[in-house]
């Protein structure tokens, strides 16, 4: 039966406008970005397999074109669509940081982070520069390492820093196991790189920790 023959309130574009996006599953979500199903499915029926397919929504999501456009009913105009969705989120995520202060909003600055570190497969080291209001000035990707450990160098992260004229920074690295619990290695590489950061009169703030969907605070955790 097509979606078009379910009752109102559960097909997936009107349960939205009724009841909120938040309200909806993965495969009800990716069934509205879909749009249309194959022959014999509908676009949630569809979704769903899609799911089961590559696992989860983020490996979905990160798959490259050729893996993305190898499934069945999807190809190269859906991947440069959800590519620009997934882009979008960035954007409105940086932009809505960029407005005051981070500390004010730390679930705005996780959301960001884990939107920037989450999919890689190596692990990847970061950093959020700000101003002496705790307000953006630059993110970058600084050191890439292997599946277990990026080399991380205090020299280039206060250049970087210098540069930007930044009064603070927050650090983040994910963690490509999907575990973002601080191993005593991030705790030790954070407490250097504040004391060292500190003799320049730059601040370390925080130091976020990406795993699979979410993203731990060395604040929060009193590691810091």
């Amino acid at each position: 039966m097509g979606i078009n023959h379910w009752a109102e309130e559960d097909r997936p574009r009107e349960k939205l406008l009724q009841r909120g996006a938040q309200s909806l599953t993965d495969a009800e979500l990716l069934a509205i970005f879909l749009r249309t199903g194959t022959k014999g499915k509908s676009a949630l029926d569809l979704s769903q397999d899609l799911l089961n397919e590559f696992g989860d929504l983020r490996s979905l999501l990160s798959a490259d074109k050729h893996r993305f456009t190898q499934a069945k009913g999807l190809g190269d105009a859906k991947y440069v669509q959800l590519q620009a969705t997934v882009e979008l989120t960035k954007r409105y995520l940086r932009q809505c940081l960029q407005r005051g202060d981070v500390l004010s909003d730390v679930e705005s600055t996780r959301n960001y982070l884990i939107s920037e570190l989450s999919g890689y497969p190596h692990e990847v080291f970061a950093c959020l520069f700000l101003d002496s209001k705790n307000r953006v000035i630059k993110f970058e990707t600084l050191f890439h390492g292997t599946i277990n450990a990026a080399n991380v160098y205090p020299r280039e992260i206060a250049k970087r820093a210098l540069q930007h004229n930044a009064a603070a920074l927050i650090l983040t690295h994910n963690h490509p196991s999907g575990i973002a619990k601080p191993s005593q290695e991030d705790i030790v590489i954070t407490q250097h790189l504040k004391t060292i950061l500190n003799v320049l009169d730059i601040r370390v703030l925080d130091h976020f920790i990406v795993g699979d969907g979410y993203g731990i605070s060395l604040m929060e955790q009193d590691l810091l």
